[in-house]
C-alpha cells in the first residue's frame, strides 16, 4: 500500500517542453530582485502579488514606500477601515519605519493615529489627510508631535479643526508644499506663524479657506515661493496679491479662481505683471481683467508658456488678439466661457509662434469651421480641442460641477498639463473631447508589465533548461 517517494514522483504530471510544472522558479530570485519587479507594477497588481505566498507578502510590504487608506462606504472591501484604530496605525508605524508617503481619507482614528505614524516613520516625506474624524476633542490633539524634519509635502482637506495641525506644520522646517483645502476656522494668525517659522515653502494652495490679505501678507515672507493657488478665497483682494508680487519674485505658477467676486482685478494682476516677470503658467478663473492688465502680462512676462482664461466677461476678441501678438513664448492656451468669436481666434493663425495646444470650451462665438482653419494655418502643428455648448447641461448639473475644484471644472489639467505632441486635427467638436494622454500612459505601463512577465518566463525556461542539461 505504501508508496516510496520515487514512485510518487513518477506519478506526478509530466513536464511540458522540459520545464517542471511544480517548481517555483521565483525561489531562485533574491528578495532584492523580486522587489524590483514589484516596483514596476501598479498598486492593484502589487496587492494581488502580496496574496500569492508569505514570502511575496513580506517582500512587497518591505519594498513599499507609500500607503493609502480610503474608507469610503461605497467601497465594501474597505469599509473595515472605519474600524481602524490607533493600535492599527501603531502597527503600521512599527512595521513600516521606512514609509515615505501616507494618504489617509475618511478614517476615524483622529490626530492620535497620525501622531504615532509621524513618530514611528522618521523618513515620511509626503502626508495627505482628508476627512479625518476625531479632531474635535482638544485633549486628543494636545500632544501631537511638534514637527517632522523629513516632511516635504502636506495636504489637509475637508477637516474640522484642521488648525490643530498648525504647530506641526510650523515645526516642519523642510516643508516645501502646503495645501489647505476646505478646512474650517480663521487661518490668518496660523499662516503668520507658519510663514515665520517655515519661510522656505515653494508651493502653497489655499482653497475655500477663511483667509484674508493679512494671511497673504504673511505668506509674502516666503520669498522662495514659486507656485501659488488661490481658489475661492473671496476675502483675498488686490492688496494681498500685490504684496505677494512685491516680495515673491520667483513666482512662476499662479492660479486664481476669483469666484466672480471681483475682489481681485487689474491692480493685483498689474502688480504681478510688473514684478513677477518669470511667470510661466497663469490661470485666471472668475476674474474680469481689462485689456490693459492683459497687455501688461503679455508684454512683461516673456516666459509665459501656459495661459488659461475662464469665466471672464471681459476677455473678448481684442484681448485674444493682444495675446496673439505679444505672447511669443506661449505653448498652451485655454479659453472657456468667454465672449470671444471667430474673429479673435483668427488672430492666433499668425501669432503665438510656439503655440502647440489650444482648448476652447463653451465660447458661443467660436465655430468648428474656424477651428479647422486655425489648424490648417499651422500646417498641422497645432492641436485644437473645441467644445461647443449644445445645451445638454442643465442648471442642476452645472451647479454640481461648480462645486468641484475650479481648475478641474475648467479642464485646465488637460489644457495646460502634460507634454503630448500636437496632432493635426480638431478634437471633440460638439462634445466633450478628450486627449488620449492617459490611454497612452496606461498602454506604456501595460507594455512594461508585459515585458517584465515575458522576461521572467524566458529566464525561467532558460534556467530550467540549463538545469536539465546539467543533469
Amino acid at each position: 500500500m505504501g508508496q516510496s517517494a520515487s514512485s510518487r514522483l513518477t506519478d506526478a504530471p509530466p513536464a511540458m517542453g522540459g520545464v517542471s510544472l511544480t517548481r517555483d522558479f521565483t525561489t531562485d530570485l533574491p528578495d532584492e530582485c523580486l522587489a524590483l519587479v514589484f516596483q514596476s507594477l501598479r498598486s492593484g497588481d502589487r496587492k494581488s502579488c502580496s496574496l500569492v505566498c508569505r514570502r511575496w507578502l513580506a517582500v512587497e510590504s518591505h519594498s513599499r514606500r507609500s500607503l493609502s487608506l480610503d474608507a469610503r462606504a461605497a467601497l465594501l472591501d474597505l469599509r473595515a477601515c472605519r474600524a481602524l484604530t490607533v493600535a492599527g496605525m501603531e502597527a503600521i508605524a512599527r512595521h513600516c519605519p521606512g514609509l515615505r508617503e501616507l494618504s489617509v481619507s475618511s478614517c476615524t482614528f483622529g490626530a492620535r493615529g497620525i501622531d504615532v505614524v509621524l513618530r514611528g516613520c522618521p523618513l515620511l516625506e509626503d502626508l495627505s489627510i482628508k476627512r479625518l474624524r476625531g479632531l474635535h476633542d482638544p485633549s486628543a490633539t494636545a500632544d501631537l508631535v511638534a514637527g517632522a524634519a523629513s516632511l516635504r509635502s502636506l495636504c489637509l482637506e475637508d477637516l474640522y479643526n484642521g488648525q490643530c495641525f498648525a504647530p506641526f506644520i510650523a515645526g516642519s522646517p523642510n516643508l516645501k508644499t502646503l495645501k489647505l483645502i476646505r478646512c474650517s476656522g480663521d487661518w490668518d494668525p496660523l499662516l503668520q506663524d507658519i510663514a515665520a517659522r517655515v519661510p522656505w515653502i515653494v508651493e502653497i494652495h489655499l482653497e475655500r479657506l477663511q483667509v484674508t490679505d493679512s494671511g497673504l501678507t504673511a505668506l509674502s515672507g516666503c520669498i522662495d515661493l514659486e507656485i501659488l493657488r488661490l481658489v475661492k478665497t473671496p476675502e483675498c483682494t488686490d492688496a494681498g496679491l500685490a504684496t505677494i508680487a512685491d516680495r515673491c519674485h520667483r513666482l512662476r505658477k499662479l492660479h486664481i479662481d476669483g469666484w466672480k467676486g471681483n475682489s481681485i482685478g487689474d491692480e493685483g494682476l498689474q502688480a504681478v505683471a510688473q514684478r513677477c516677470a518669470g511667470i510661466r503658467e497663469l490661470v485666471l478663473a472668475g476674474l474680469n481683467p481689462t485689456y490693459r492688465s492683459l497687455e501688461l502680462i503679455a508684454s512683461n512676462c516673456g516666459c509665459l508658456e501656459r495661459l488659461a482664461l475662464c469665466g471672464s466677461e471681459t476677455i473678448g476678441d481684442a484681448e485674444v488678439a493682444c495675446i496673439a501678438s505679444k505672447c511669443t513664448s506661449l505653448k498652451k492656451l485655454c479659453i472657456k466661457e468667454c465672449p470671444v468669436s471667430d474673429q479673435g481666434m483668427e488672430a492666433l493663425a499668425a501669432g503665438c509662434p510656439k503655440l502647440v495646444k489650444m482648448t476652447v470650451k463653451r465660447c458661443s462665438g467660436v465655430t468648428p469651421e474656424c477651428a479647422d482653419r486655425l489648424v490648417a494655418s499651422r500646417h498641422g502643428m497645432l492641436a485644437v480641442n473645441l467644445e461647443v455648448n449644445d445645451g445638454s447641461t442643465n442648471d442642476q448639473q452645472q451647479e454640481a460641477t461648480e462645486e468641484g475644484s475650479a481648475f478641474e471644472e475648467f479642464g485646465v489639467a488637460a489644457a495646460i498639463g502634460g507634454s503630448e505632441l500636437p496632432r493635426p486635427l480638431v478634437d471633440g467638436v460638439g462634445s466633450k473631447g478628450r486627449w488620449p494622454g492617459k490611454k497612452k500612459r496606461a498602454g506604456f505601463f501595460a507594455t512594461r508589465r508585459n515585458l517584465v512577465a515575458s522576461a521572467l518566463r524566458r529566464w525561467s525556461h532558460g534556467s530550467s533548461n540549463s538545469s536539465h542539461s546539467r543533469t
